[in-house]
């Protein structure tokens, strides 16, 4: 175990330090230069694009889900462990400093994750025989660059590195665990019993519970959470200036943390912002692909909406609580979710830990399940529809929850773990980012420069929607007319 850390730490300290966190800001920096600030500066338009669509008909377009449905889904993926566990990691090993970068990559992030969504939409795939549209880095690898080996790679990563849902499961149980005074283990074999018999449809009611108490619990907690700070509403001008200062300088504080450098503040805050938005990481390429719309750079105003939601407010939540009840002084032993939960206690009471401790376990448990069939498709993608991938996918059942047994480990290690496995993905998206940017910017500036000048002038210019033939693998454009919106 001892050596495993080494490794880890060493790989992950190593990629996370310089070399992905100037890639990661740079990519983000550089399509908001590119975008003009389209993403960070017209927030009427954004919210009216995003939240304002909210209750209205489907978009004019091609597609399978609507607009909103496709960001709902894409919101509730990384609204999660990452906005409870992440930010308290990231506080608890990089230092309050570590919070200005989350924020940081957030704010740049917006830029990004708009960019992948673009990039979703120009090289998906229409599957006629499943009604479908489909898409991910894979298909933006092989469709956009041709790079198949790459996409081919990047889809045997996803298929053997369960390893990376450990955080998952390993902040469940130790939330539980703090919340209820039982071992770490309970929790861990809990998530592995109920995740294996949700896969194999052994209980579905579980799901069906799930679906109505997620949403529940995710405004609760934000809700809880503005209460907790509105409480202490007096220190949040002192937090903040604790977090912008030791962004640039180190943190000489209690506990683990004590002597906290910049560069761990960086390393820290990009790698917990990126997991927790996951702007950079790709997955907005395929979440987003599916939708209905009249132009591709619409459905991207989402890639603000989710960074604002789910680091800008979700996170501080969780930091200023931890900050504000001084949990992190008063327990300088204990990071991750039993940080959180610590944090509530001194709050809210027992009733406190256990709301952390319910809300943080439904939230893994959903992401769990959401990245088991992500990763089923990976293994579609490789093997295709045929007797050989049916039969494989019950092995692969086994081998994908098996890894979470080992989930009781340090936190720090299995973030560290899944920091590691992420780098693959981060980089293939990156890559993806900087060799397509020239289609990016194409149907940025096609939607800014002729299609939103012509429906202010009370034209109705054609919109674009785009697809590639499996079969073919030829391009089709499609002329759309636009929604009756601005």
């Amino acid at each position: 175990m001892e050596t495993l850390e080494y490794v880890v730490t060493t790989i992950s300290g190593f990629f996370w330090g310089p070399p992905l966190f100037i890639a990661v800001l740079g990519t983000g920096i550089y399509y908001s230069i590119a975008f003009r600030g389209a993403y960070q500066l017209k927030v009427r338009y954004n919210l009216r694009n995003t939240f304002g669509t909210m209750f209205k008909k489907p978009e004019k377009g091609e597609g399978t889900i609507s607009g909103f449905s496709a960001a709902a889904i894409s919101i509730s993926s990384v609204i999660g462990v990452g906005n409870i566990a992440g930010p308290a990691t990231a506080l608890t090993m990089g230092g309050p400093g570590a919070v200005f970068w989350m924020w940081m990559t957030a704010i740049v992030g917006m830029s990004t994750k708009a960019a992948e969504i673009l990039l979703g939409q120009r090289y998906r795939v229409y599957f006629e025989g499943l009604d479908e549209y489909l898409a991910g880095r894979n298909y933006v690898l092989k469709n956009g660059l041709g790079w198949l080996r790459l996409a081919q790679l990047l889809a045997w990563v996803i298929v053997l590195t369960p390893w990376s849902m450990m955080v998952q499961t390993n902040a469940v149980a130790t939330s539980i665990a703090e919340a209820f005074n039982v071992p770490v283990n309970f929790g861990i074999y809990l998530v592995m019993i109920t995740l294996a018999l949700t896969i194999v449809g052994g209980v579905r009611r579980i799901a069906m519970v799930a679906d109505k108490v997620v949403p529940f619990m995710a405004v609760f907690y934000i809700g809880a959470g503005i209460v907790l700070v509105l409480m202490n509403i007096g220190a949040i001008p002192a937090m903040v200036s604790t977090i912008v200062g030791h962004a640039f300088t180190p943190y000489a504080g209690a506990g683990a943390v004590a002597g906290a450098t910049v560069a761990e503040a960086m390393r820290f805050g990009v790698a917990r912002g990126v997991y927790s938005n996951e702007a950079g990481l790709g997955t907005a390429m395929g979440i987003h692909s599916a939708a209905i719309v009249d132009h591709p750079v619409r459905q991207a105003a989402w890639g603000f909406s989710e960074c604002l939601i789910d680091t800008l407010i979700v996170c501080s939540i969780t930091v200023f609580a931890i900050m504000a009840t001084g949990a992190n002084f008063a327990h300088p032993d204990v990071t991750g979710a039993a940080l959180v939960t610590v944090a509530w206690q001194i709050a809210y009471g027992y009733i406190g830990g256990v709301i952390v401790a319910v809300a943080t376990a439904f939230f893994a448990w959903t992401t769990l399940l959401t990245a088991y069939y992500n990763a089923e498709k990976q293994v579609n993608f490789l093997a295709g529809d045929s007797a050989l991938n049916r039969t494989v996918m019950w092995i692969y059942i086994v081998y994908y929850i098996g890894p979470q047994f080992f989930a009781g480990m340090d936190t720090g290690v299995v973030w560290m773990i899944a920091d590691t496995i992420l780098i693959i993905s981060v980089a293939a998206s990156i890559l993806a980012l900087v060799f397509l940017r020239k289609s990016v910017l194409e149907l940025h500036n096609d939607y800014w420069d002729r299609f939103i000048p012509a429906l202010e002038r009370g034209e109705e210019p054609d919109g674009l929607s785009f697809r590639y033939d499996p079969a073919t693998g030829k391009e089709i454009v499609d002329k759309v007319k636009p929604k009756d919106q601005v």
